[in-house]
């Protein structure tokens, strides 16, 4: 059950002030390059990494998501033509096949009319959503956020929009961006709600949004994500070649932006990246807790956590065997070197290597990069200088 509102605001106030109380001490302790968590950061990055993971601790508390919750979605339809909105039709019932079909069983979870964004050109009417021209291309974007917040909304205090504005600056005139709204998972203490696979059947119903309706040509779509959205990313792309369903071959690519691979946190010890990481992010308020996990969970079995290539396919014990990756499209992985979670997208790196043909898979790790720093402006030259490399690899 949530707070109320004003506890909510009273709380985060609380956690603001004290954070802007240490930006000075922060200053002092960083101020030599060798007291820093990265030598090569300057003074600036490293105090605002330090004030975006004491901040982090009231911004991700579940009993405050009501603060960072976006417009519903009908509110969103009246104000359409202003915020990019199009509204996205639930896929049938017969698309969700499978181990997928079985696990939306176990948690009560049904196909849903959702929303989504766009970004980019429009028509001559203004009107978002226009039908495909003639060669044109879309990045399909699934916004990070845990499962649990975040939104592809346009004003959206935990959206993406620094990196929309990235890829549409780099890639090109011929690309739009679309970013379908999926259903954000909850766990007690707040209501329990969308557990797995909600994320995944909503991102099935964008990609067929996106053929079905605006007449893209499935080459012309890449998938992509950051950080949780990463990971819905992944799990559309895989489902799509397992599924093999006629009107839905696989996307011309995919691109996964520090995806969070390993909600289990089985990777642990003096050497693991949550240790030798840990002055250098700041998504432990995220990662430590197990809210995320049992937010995607719902009713399925505590052990899937660890073992479910959907849920963790960056764990130590997942469940991978060579080929389970096989049939997907070319896909590039972008992680930082300075990530919390870097060892899950490690692995994740491994075994799509393995899974996929010479030529179909990329990886480019960032030194001394932080979580998610494609959505970071301050964070240059890496951000600029991995947008420029992940548009020649669109155009490759």
């Amino acid at each position: 059950m949530a707070r109320p509102k004003a506890l909510q605001v009273l709380h985060i106030s609380a956690i603001l002030l004290s954070v802007l109380a240490r930006l000075p001490v922060w200053a002092l302790t960083n101020a030599l390059p060798a007291w820093r968590p990265r030598r090569t950061w300057s003074l600036r990055r490293a105090v605002l990494v330090h004030a975006i993971r004491a901040a982090s601790y009231a911004i991700m508390d579940p009993l405050n998501r009501e603060l960072w919750l976006s417009p519903s979605l009908e509110e969103c339809a009246r104000d359409a033509r202003k915020l990019g909105f199009v509204w996205v039709e639930p896929i049938p019932d017969e698309y969700v096949v499978g181990e997928v079909r079985e696990m939306a069983e176990v948690n009560g979870v049904k196909p849903e009319r959702i929303g989504g964004f766009w970004y980019g050109p429009r028509g001559e009417d203004g009107n978002p959503g226009q039908r495909a021209a003639p060669g044109e291309r879309v990045v399909c974007h699934f916004h990070g956020g845990a499962h649990t917040s975040g939104s592809g909304h346009p004003k959206s205090a935990l959206g993406v929009q620094d990196l929309v504005s990235g890829y549409l600056e780099h890639f090109g005139p011929k690309y739009r961006v679309f970013l379908p709204e999926y259903r954000l998972a909850s766990a007690t203490p707040a209501e329990p709600a969308n557990p797995f696979p909600s994320s995944l059947l909503d991102a099935i119903a964008g990609y067929r949004y996106l053929i079905q309706e605006v007449g893209f040509e499935p080459q012309n779509i890449i998938i992509a994500g950051d950080s949780a959205g990463g990971g819905i990313a992944l799990n559309l792309i895989r489902y799509l070649a397992l599924a093999n369903i006629p009107s839905l071959p696989v996307p011309g690519g995919a691109m996964l932006l520090c995806p969070t691979m390993d909600w289990a946190k089985t990777h642990t010890g003096p050497d693991a990246a949550m240790t030798r990481n840990y002055s250098s992010d700041y998504v432990q308020a995220v990662v430590d807790p197990d809210y995320t996990g049992r937010a995607l969970l719902g009713q399925l079995p505590r052990d899937k956590l660890q073992t479910s290539l959907w849920l963790s396919p960056g764990a130590v014990h997942a469940e991978w065997k060579p080929g389970a990756f096989t049939g997907l499209p070319r896909t590039i992985v972008v992680a930082g070197g300075a990530e919390y979670t870097l060892d899950g997208m490690r692995v994740i790196r491994d075994r799509l290597a393995k899974d996929l043909a010479e030529g179909k898979f990329t990886y480019i790790e960032v030194p001394d990069a932080a979580h998610d720093f494609f959505l970071m402006t301050w964070h240059e030259p890496e951000r600029t200088q991995t947008l420029q490399r992940l548009a020649e690899w669109v155009h490759d």
